[in-house]
């Protein structure tokens, strides 16, 4: 019986950039980090009800590029906020790369409000608001 959705795993560059990113900036809690297989670094972070697991290859990476419509993968990751304009206004303070300002949903029934902006990784992010 299933009990719920545990993780996602992405690949990032630096992981000290990420972890500023999503523990710092988002608020993520930071469960564990440690050496993985073959001198990966690899963090696994609190999201609210799931984790988020950041995998930093020690052969590096390459920088995110978005899904093109039509290929399977993953489009964006998305956070809950009690408040979308104050996250996205500390965000673009801290110099995050902002896509998209606070708009109201195109899917009201799931959520209020969202805004885009993109991990140090190029992956872009989505916030929501109830």
């Amino acid at each position: 019986m299933l009990r719920g959705f545990e993780h996602a795993g992405i690949t990032v560059r630096n992981i000290d950039r990420s972890l500023a990113f999503y523990v710092d900036l988002l608020g993520l809690k930071l469960v564990v980090r440690r050496l993985g297989l073959y001198g990966n670094e690899i963090a696994f972070l609190h999201a609210g009800n799931s984790m988020l697991e950041l995998v930093s290859p020690a052969t590096g990476a390459l920088l995110a590029e978005d899904v093109a419509e039509g290929r399977a993968g993953i489009r964006h990751l998305t956070f809950s906020f009690d408040d979308v304009e104050e996250t996205y206004h500390q965000l673009e303070e801290a110099g995050v790369e902002m896509v998209e300002p606070p708009r109201p949903a195109y899917n009201p029934d799931i959520v209020g409000k969202v805004a885009f902006c993109r991990d140090p990784d190029g992956l872009l992010i989505e916030l929501t608001e109830p």
